[in-house]
């Protein structure tokens, strides 16, 4: 409901005009000229894009792997009932720190923003490895939440960025199946895991995922991702 209710709202809004294309899906012809008629096919996708596909879900894995590591965890302390209640804690920090995030000064990058919240999350899941007690899982997936919001915020803005405006719904679709896609896989894969060898192992997995995600924002080339900056507030 709260999606249909929201969802139908936005799609509604005035501002959807702003976005609609031009005839054909062309941007106007002033925007055209000059060095931008030597420039790619407009509904081109970038490379880079793929980058932060891989990201988020490497993100998405990391929800998963912790998913099954705090359920795994809780049950081995005889306090199940508590699985959701972490998580939510967990959801609870990354909303705090997503909405923080309008507080980050401008000149910050966005690339600069993608590889600090892939090494917080890399090095704030570490200690779920020797997490043995209720009190303890509380405090350290609340305090790892932190990284969660602001990489996904992050990622999406260099999406919305890089990839031409005829494309972008397509582009933000596979953004958000990619997230959703390396989450269910994650759950599975280390949901076994953490039966065969312990929640340590769910959440080695976790940490692994921030390690290849914090790889990925670490190789990334600033320039691949200015590709649709507005002004001096958009700069990477």
């Amino acid at each position: 409901m709260l999606v249909a209710t929201c969802g139908t709202g936005f799609a509604l809004h005035r501002t959807a005009a702003a976005t609609r294309p031009g005839p054909e899906g062309r941007a106007p012809a002033k925007r055209r000229s000059g060095a931008a008629s030597r420039a790619p096919a407009p509904t081109r996708i970038p490379r880079a894009v793929h980058s932060l596909r891989a990201a988020l879900a490497l993100q998405g894995a990391m929800f998963g792997a912790c998913q099954a590591g705090i359920t795994a965890l809780t049950e081995r302390l005889g306090q199940p009932d508590q699985a959701g209640l972490v998580y939510a804690a967990m959801g609870v920090m990354s909303a705090v720190a997503g909405l923080s995030m309008a507080a980050v000064p401008a000149r910050v990058g966005l690339t600069t923003r993608w590889r600090a919240a892939t090494a917080a999350a890399c090095a704030l899941s570490l200690p779920l490895l020797w997490t043995e007690a209720l009190p303890a899982l509380y405090a350290t997936v609340t305090v790892l939440g932190v990284a969660y919001a602001p990489h996904l915020i992050t990622v999406f803005g260099l999406t919305e960025r890089v990839v031409p405006p005829a494309r972008l719904a397509e582009a933000m679709a596979l953004a958000t199946s990619a997230l959703v896609g390396g989450q269910a896989l994650a759950v599975a894969v280390t949901g076994r895991l953490a039966e065969s060898y312990g929640p340590a192992a769910a959440f080695a997995a976790a940490s692994l995922g921030a390690a290849l995600a914090c790889l990925f924002a670490l190789t990334a080339r600033p320039e691949s991702y200015t590709g649709r900056t507005v002004g001096e507030s958009d700069r990477l």
